[in-house]
């Protein structure tokens, strides 16, 4: 018996959903356009929410940004679940062999004494200000409006758990959990860090979830990640035998280096859209970098001692000409 193989092409009846095809044509989606475009619900919702009875459940008025089109904030990363999942993943293997490689050499015993009760007192108070962070990107996710930009912002929600767990687990290493106690009590009580504290508070109370996209993705995380992981843990702890240190934070500069791209898109497209987004944006940026900066002060004292003013400038001034290139003026 003979058996020939041949290849039959199989069309098919139809390339991807209706509602892709109006926004791109009719052909083949990608999976990122798949899993984030135009599947907003807005329409048949039933009720008004009692706690805000002027919005709809999903309403574009919740912020005064408006744009013509919410699906405008396509994310450079082009993140759906899938591949969202698969990154981080992959960084997590990272993570886990490094905690591995710096435990079984000991490094962090090249610590001395004053050295390792400097990373703890700066590091395990941050613990605080990253679940700040994932309830605020819980809540921009929540009142915002369009997939591209409530999916990215639940993704960065559980990168900020993620980071807490990481300084969780440094404190365990380079201490007990004695240590994380005191983080918890020096972010309740010690007088350096009742202003990052109290900007923290703020933010969470803050209605419009575009300004608080602005304060805590652009703003805060703008110049915290910069001054404390790149200034403090990877030159100041680094000069000081702090080496595994900056190796058990290395996926907070990665992921600060990444999700930048992201955040930087968002303001850059909306203060794009109209002059009256970009003022917004630049007043908004204005008012809660000046805060910031303020509450970031002692801090930076804290860890740095006589070196903070000059750098926490510098870092300022990085986050000032990052604005500009995104059309803001400050």
């Amino acid at each position: 018996m003979q058996i020939d193989l041949r290849t039959v092409s199989i069309k098919p009846l139809r390339n991807t959903f209706d509602h892709l095809v109006r926004r791109f044509g009719d052909k083949p989606a990608s999976r990122y356009q798949e899993g984030s475009y135009d599947i907003q619900a807005d329409a048949n919702l039933q009720y008004r929410p009692t706690w805000d009875p002027e919005h709809e459940l999903h309403d574009p008025g919740r912020t005064a940004i408006v744009m013509a089109d919410w699906y405008a904030f396509k994310d450079p990363r082009q993140y759906y679940y899938g591949a969202y999942t698969l990154a981080r993943a992959r960084q997590q293997e990272s993570a886990e062999s490094s905690f591995e490689f710096v435990e079984s050499r000991g490094l962090l015993a090249q610590m001395d004494e004053a050295t390792r009760a400097l990373a703890l007192a700066v590091l395990m108070p941050l613990r605080h200000a990253a679940w700040g962070a994932n309830m605020n990107n819980t809540g921009m996710c929540a009142d915002g409006y369009g997939t591209l930009i409530t999916q990215p912002c639940m993704y960065h929600a559980m990168d900020n758990l993620g980071v807490a767990q990481y300084l969780t687990r440094l404190g365990l290493l380079l201490g007990d959990v004695t240590t994380l106690d005191a983080g918890r009590e020096a972010w309740l009580n010690d007088v350096r860090w009742q202003p990052l504290r109290r900007l923290v508070e703020k933010t969470l109370v803050t209605q419009d979830w575009f300004e608080l996209f602005v304060a805590q993705n652009f703003v805060l995380d703008g110049l915290l990640y910069p001054l404390i992981y790149e200034q403090f843990v990877d030159k100041h702890l680094n000069a000081h035998g702090g080496a595994g240190v900056s190796m058990l934070t290395a996926f907070m500069g990665e992921w600060h280096g990444e999700t930048r791209r992201w955040i930087d898109s968002v303001i850059k497209i909306a203060a794009a859209e109209s002059d009256a987004n970009k003022a917004l944006l630049t007043e908004w940026t204005r008012q809660w970098r000046g805060a910031a900066v303020e509450a970031l002060s002692p801090i930076a004292q804290q860890a740095l001692g006589d070196t903070a003013a000059d750098v926490l400038a510098t870092v300022d001034q990085s986050f000032n000409d990052r604005a500009a290139k995104l059309g803001l003026t400050l």
